[in-house]
């Protein structure tokens, strides 16, 4: 890469966006694309993915595509970089067939810097001929991780996206995705890349979130019960479907809590009006389904509840990535109970997928139920999960308050001695299936009725078995083979074990009663009562030019740049140009506007 390229992508992130500096990670994945390779990268929630390929985009010239699954998320970052003053456009269904029209006579006229297209309106012959003649100098896919986990299934066109290579050949490639395992990693650098890319994967621990799981008694009480702690606060609920959404959203405002629901099945007016309040007010908290959450860029987010269970560790992690954005305290409380375990195997089953995905899909809920009934830190089982090592974290349920756990070695020994002795390339169901002595065709087929360990965990039931083993692969002495059929084999602590070294306690399946949650640390207020007062009113007058604009309003500004505006109180555009986030085009549009509010307010 070029020394002048080099230059330009600091101008570029000054000038445009109004930024001082890199965060951790973009500029890595930037110089990558600007020397013309393909990239897949995995960053947190929140550590700035769109400007690794906006800045590069502009730098670069020409026209770049990105790919972008959301209607919604595409039309609220193209009216983002146009009011920083970058030629940004979208075609897709909800745009009137004369808008489409215009928005692509001005890419074809060179006019146009991004272009964001959904995946069904892009992989199409007559779109990939007509891109062909333009001058395209690099595509984007966002939310990458689609094309492993909706597949075929879902969004077929997102498979399809593997075309792109060959179609352009000479442009670089860039995937990005919050949420990645190794196995999804593995299938986008696979399908989209031939496995030909530089991975870019950030630190996946958000530290500052606080994780809790809690058993299922009574999820409404449970959840009036969490909130007490969050009054004034703003914060996600999720829930499994759009009746449970709109029933808990109805609840809370019985019970004296600001809530509002969203979901796919509502009224887009309504549903757009939920999600600008939710961006713009405080001590709001959104029920939502999984339809709500990508995309939004709100910091002040200081939890997600989870009525339900979630389909996966990866869409949990996802969700709770919405919560502390800007680094202060936050909490993620999940409830679990069996009937959603259930609920969600039932899901898979009945998904219209090959059997290869589904089984992939089951062995991902086992990990999360393993995350559930988790022995130790589940800060350290998450990032296990994503292939990070990690001490305790103290900031999870199990490490503040750890419980009595039950000695399990026994029982451990005797599960790590039956995988070993099958060759640790069975999955759970058959390993528990010798422990309790079934005599089925699979197991006498094998030979493994002859076993030493045949029949000697009898007197424990089928679940307490596979809890066992779930708990055994979450703190590390097995692990799981979720890219093939669900293999278990021996990690270096369970062959420890088997040694004689160390020891392994468990949670008895049985749903515990302690429900007590620590409480959480206040975090200081960093801004003063004055500031806080200026704040509001800047919050307000955001409000007011979104609504004008019909965008939402962290479109005009975030939350940071308000903070900052409110902290520093700019006296002229000078000092109004060094507020965080505010580019060139920004200052111009709307420095006047919010410098006589700040005046009013001083």
């Amino acid at each position: 890469m070029s020394l002048a390229a080099r230059d330009a992508k600091h101008q570029v992130l000054k000038d445009i966006f109004g930024f001082d500096g890199f965060r951790p990670g973009q500029e890595t994945v930037m110089d990558a694309v600007l020397s013309g390779r393909h990239v897949l990268t995995v960053m947190p929630t929140g550590s700035g993915k769109s400007l690794c390929y906006q800045v590069p985009s502009l730098v670069m010239g020409g026209l770049t595509i990105v790919v972008s699954p959301l209607v919604a998320l595409m039309q609220d970052q193209v009216a983002a970089l146009r009011l920083a003053g970058v030629a940004a456009d979208a075609i897709n269904s909800a745009i009137d067939r004369g808008d489409n029209v215009a928005a692509w006579r001005r890419a074809a006229a060179g006019d146009t810097r991004l272009l964001y297209l959904a995946p069904e309106r892009l992989m199409t012959e007559r779109m990939i001929a007509a891109l062909k003649k333009l001058d395209i100098r690099l595509i984007a896919v966002d939310e990458a991780h689609c094309i492993s986990q909706w597949g075929p299934a879902f969004r077929p066109e997102y498979e399809a996206l593997a075309q792109l290579r060959e179609a352009f050949p000479r442009v670089p490639i860039i995937a990005l995705t919050a949420t990645a395992d190794e196995v999804t990693r593995s299938d986008i650098a696979s399908r989209l890349f031939d496995g030909k890319a530089e991975t870019v994967v950030l630190g996946f621990d958000r530290p500052n979130i606080r994780l809790t799981v809690q058993p299922k008694h009574d999820g409404k009480k449970q959840l009036l019960h969490f909130l007490q702690s969050h009054r004034g606060e703003s914060g996600i609920v999720y829930c499994l479907s759009r009746n449970k959404t709109e029933q808990t959203a109805e609840f809370l405002n019985r019970s004296g809590v600001r809530a509002l629901a969203y979901h796919a099945g509502m009224d887009k007016d309504l549903r757009d009006a939920n999600q600008n309040a939710f961006m713009t007010e405080r001590a709001i908290v959104m029920v939502a389904t999984i339809a709500f959450g990508m995309g939004i860029d709100k910091s002040d987010v200081r939890f997600v509840f989870h009525m339900d269970l979630p389909g996966s560790l990866e869409a949990y992690y996802q969700e709770i990535g919405r919560a502390g954005r800007d680094g202060a305290a936050a909490d993620a409380h999940m409830l679990f109970g069996l009937s959603d375990m259930a609920m969600r195997r039932k899901f898979i089953d009945q998904e219209n997928a090959g059997e290869d995905r589904k089984r992939r899909e089951h062995q991902r809920l086992g990990a999360l139920i393993g995350y559930c009934e988790a022995p130790g830190c589940r800060r350290q089982v998450l990032l296990s999960y994503f292939g990070e090592t990690s001490e305790p974290c103290g900031n999870c349920d199990l490490c503040i308050q750890p419980g009595n756990l039950v000695d399990g070695t026994a029982e451990a020994k005797l599960a790590l001695v039956t995988i070993r002795e099958t060759g640790e390339r069975y999955g759970a169901a058959h390993i528990v299936d010798i422990l309790r002595g079934m005599n089925n065709e699979k197991v006498v087929a094998a030979g493994h009725a002859r076993l030493a360990t045949f029949g000697k965990g009898a007197a424990r039931k089928r679940e307490e078995w596979q809890s066992l083993l779930r708990q055994l692969v979450a703190a590390e002495f097995l692990k799981l083979d979720v890219a093939g059929y669900g293999g278990l084999s021996l990690g270096a602590k369970g062959r420890r074990l088997l040694q004689g070294e160390g020891a392994f306690g468990y949670r008895p399946l049985a749903p515990r009663t302690d429900t007590r949650k620590a409480r959480r640390e206040a975090a200081a207020a960093e801004l003063t009562t004055s500031d806080n007062s200026l704040l509001a009113a800047l919050k307000e007058l955001r409000m007011g030019l979104a609504r004008q604009r019909r965008v939402p309003a962290y479109v005009i500004f975030s939350d940071r740049t308000l903070i900052d505006m409110a902290q520093r109180r700019p006296k002229n555009e000078t000092e109004f140009a060094e507020v965080h986030g505010v580019g060139a085009a920004k200052l111009k549009e709307f420095g006047a506007t919010f410098l006589t509010a700040i005046r009013k307010a001083s």
